[in-house]
């Protein structure tokens, strides 16, 4: 049976190019049948990583039938996961995020969870010298998204390892680091294309908050006032995201990458409360900017109170 490898709902850079990285990895190194898969539509800069790289865009999945096998990466929350994943053969799971809870295995599994910014950096180590024999669009895919999850070593995530590593695969590849994160970032901040509803759900994750429901969504961009001039638009949106996706309530945090810093839409009371207890700011109209505020993984979850 082939192996399905898949990282969560919403996919971003990581969440695409881990998958891919990993199923060559299964492919050519471990000799066992494996195939990249998404839960979703990739965002922007996925799509570019894609391009950029030649690779083919990995077919969108629903869910997983019983007794599937399947790799888990980029995540371990139930939540983001497809909705049958609990009667798969769920074969090893690869992340770095914090240990949620609630994924039962037919077996014993290999689990890799390591405090890096990125699941592709993960891999790196995993793979050991056959890294290093990749290709150049792999390779690049890998690099690619370790600059999108350090936000170009902005992101407090980044560790001295994650930098290492793309240094590592940027000068095997001959490839600028600072020109790609610019083109990277400007393809994550198209997002004229797209409802606010999807925007809302583009790069977004399901958390409980003492007892409360919410989906945490953020928006990292370059031109944050081309996010921020649909402000009454996204709010608008908002209830309706809300309910069809069974959450209490929807949390915007549109993340200015190069003055590293983040506005949370501000569209009703809870909002207001959460602002004020999570962050300690004073909250006065519909938005509050919260300075030095750039990862959802380190500072935004781990500070959430309703």
């Amino acid at each position: 049976m082939t192996t399905l490898v898949f990282g969560h709902k919403s996919p971003d850079t990581d969440s695409t190019g881990s998958p891919i990285a990993w199923a060559w990895y299964m492919n050519e190194v471990l000799g066992e049948e494996a195939k990249p898969v998404l839960l979703g539509a990739p965002n922007t800069e996925a799509a570019y990583m894609l391009r950029r790289w030649g690779l083919p865009q990995p077919e969108i999945v629903n869910d997983v039938a019983d007794d599937q096998a399947c790799v888990i990466v980029d995540t371990n929350n139930p939540a983001e996961l497809p909705a049958n994943v609990g009667n798969a053969d769920i074969r090893q799971i690869i992340d770095h995020h914090k240990l949620v809870g609630g994924i039962e295995t037919k077996g014993p599994i290999d689990i890799t969870i390591r405090p890096l910014a990125c699941t592709a950096t993960v891999m790196y180590d995993l793979m050991g010298q056959a890294a290093a024999s990749a290709p150049e669009a792999v390779r690049g895919a890998m690099l690619t998204c370790i600059l999108s999850d350090t936000l170009e070593f902005r992101s407090p995530t980044t560790t001295d390892h994650d930098r290492a590593v793309a240094e590592r695969l940027a000068g095997d590849l001959g490839v600028d680091i600072a020109e790609l994160a610019a083109e990277m970032f400007a393809a994550k901040s198209d997002v004229s294309a797209f409802s606010e509803a999807e925007l809302l759900r583009m790069d977004s994750k399901e958390y409980e908050v003492d007892g409360t429901s919410f989906r945490v969504s953020v928006l990292e961009t370059t031109a944050p006032g081309v996010v921020l001039d649909r402000k009454a638009a996204l709010m608008e949106a908002m209830p309706t995201v809300a309910a069809e996706d069974g959450v209490a309530q929807v949390l915007l945090f549109v993340v200015d990458i190069l003055n590293e810093e983040a506005t949370l839409l501000v569209p009703n009371d809870l909002v207001k409360g959460v602002a004020e207890k999570s962050f300690s700011a004073t909250v006065t109209g519909d938005t509050v900017v919260l300075p030095g505020v750039m990862s959802r993984k380190k500072q935004i979850i781990p500070a959430l109170k309703v």
